[in-house]
């Protein structure tokens, strides 16, 4: 999604130890939410590991971007504050699936307003995508907790599509944006002077001091793309222990059982080696082209999420190995495989990647994977996994027949 230029000219940055430790969170909060997929799944449990696994990324974004565009002023204090916040979220997840989400939410709710409260101090509007310092999507989780599902449901389908919706529209007009917010801080400014002049007469109060102008953040883009790339890798390492302790629960080991393992490492080896290869997109970006937020954000929602899917497939394969593989859980592990190569071939055709590469490299895999979820029934999971590790082998060995283009300044797409 975004291309490492390095200047030599200037010192790269990279993640803070801050920001690794935040990141540990996360870690735990993919399994808990992989979890939610292994037992037989249904529509519910996929629309709740959807609505989850959205929460706990918006407020992960939010402060990553935060971090990111702050630098050395970032607050520790609410850094630590957020993590706190998505642990709590995650050890809520099976309260969720019983039907008690209240903690969930009312976490959820804390993390996104002290994200909103840590954008304001910043005096920076983040113009490309405004989800993470606006709290309007928090209003229907809020009102959620007086309703029963299916209304609760719809609630929270509602306060995604509103951060989503908000984000895209506004985002197209930064400068009306930035004007909008200022207008509204100066409105704000205007009631607290006049709230002063009124208890004049009570006390001397301190004068107001006017904030600083807002300004349009400028995200560090090599540094995001590191740490949306370091992502990637926190859930590519949920799916590696998904393997690892399905492997750790069979008592006899025969070949279908490595057979499985070995071919569902080797299908994540090859998705760690795109995501190298391309960037945190996996898919070819010629050039300097950078993305605008408003793509690279619902893109890396789709595409780590489709990878938090293929691990809750992957975690029952060792127990299948050897005979056909649920219908729930097979259609888990295809339509994650199909997930992820659909976005990443969108992001390769936005990115400049020639009809060649779409037709042939893209298109294929997407179709192949959805055909394995309608008629891979007979199919042992060993035999599932090595024919998903041959899809994403011709990912990583197709080369389009047509040269690259030439390289093409830096752009916004």
């Amino acid at each position: 999604m975004f291309q490492r230029m390095p200047s030599p000219a200037v010192e790269e940055r990279h993640a803070t130890w801050l920001e690794l430790f935040f990141d540990l969170v996360i870690v735990v909060a993919v399994a808990q939410l992989a979890h939610l997929l292994h037992d037989g799944p249904g529509l519910h449990e996929v629309f709740l590991f959807v609505v989850c696994y959205y929460a706990m990324w918006s407020v992960w974004t939010s402060f990553t971007l935060y971090a990111n565009v702050s630098g050395d002023l970032t607050r520790v204090r609410s850094m630590l504050l957020a993590m706190f916040g998505i642990a709590v979220m995650a050890a809520a997840v099976p309260h969720v699936l019983r039907g008690e989400p209240r903690w969930f939410i009312a976490a959820y709710v804390y993390c996104r307003l002290m994200g909103a409260g840590s954008w304001k101090r910043t005096s920076r509007v983040m113009t490309e995508w405004p989800a993470v310092q606006q709290a309007a999507g928090v209003i229907p989780w809020i009102a959620s907790m007086g309703f029963e599902p299916p209304v609760r449901y719809w609630l929270w389908a509602a306060g995604i599509g509103l951060d989503v919706v908000v984000s895209l529209v506004r985002s197209r007009h930064p400068e009306q944006m930035l004007a909008d917010e200022q207008r509204e801080r100066e409105e704000a400014q205007h009631n607290r002077e006049r709230r002063v002049r009124l208890l004049h007469r009570l006390y001397r109060p301190r004068p107001v001091v006017a904030p600083p102008p807002l300004q349009a953040a400028r995200p560090d883009r090599p540094h995001l793309g590191e740490r949306l790339g370091l992502f990637v890798i926190i859930v590519l390492g949920e799916a590696v222990a998904q393997l690892i302790d399905a492997a750790s629960e069979v008592e006899h080991w025969e070949r279908g059982l490595m057979a499985a393992l070995g071919a569902g490492f080797g299908l994540l080896v090859a998705l760690w080696w795109l995501t190298l290869r391309y960037g945190a997109g996996g898919a070819p970006t010629y050039g300097t082209r950078v993305f605008a937020l408003r793509l690279t954000m619902p893109a890396h929602y789709l595409m780590t999420g489709s990878i938090v899917l293929i691990a809750a497939g992957l975690g029952v394969l060792a127990e299948y190995s050897a005979e056909p593989v649920p219908e729930a859980n097979r259609w888990v592990l295809c339509s994650g495989a199909a997930l992820y190569f659909l976005t990443v071939s969108l992001l390769g055709a936005r990115g400049g990647a020639p009809i060649a590469w779409i037709a042939g490299w893209g298109v294929p895999a997407i179709v192949a994977s959805l055909l394995l979820g309608v008629f891979g029934g007979p199919l042992h999971g060993w035999a599932l996994a090595v024919i998903l590790l041959a899809v994403a082998v011709w990912h990583v060995l197709y080369r389009p027949r047509t040269e690259a283009p030439a390289p093409i300044p830096a752009e916004v797409a």
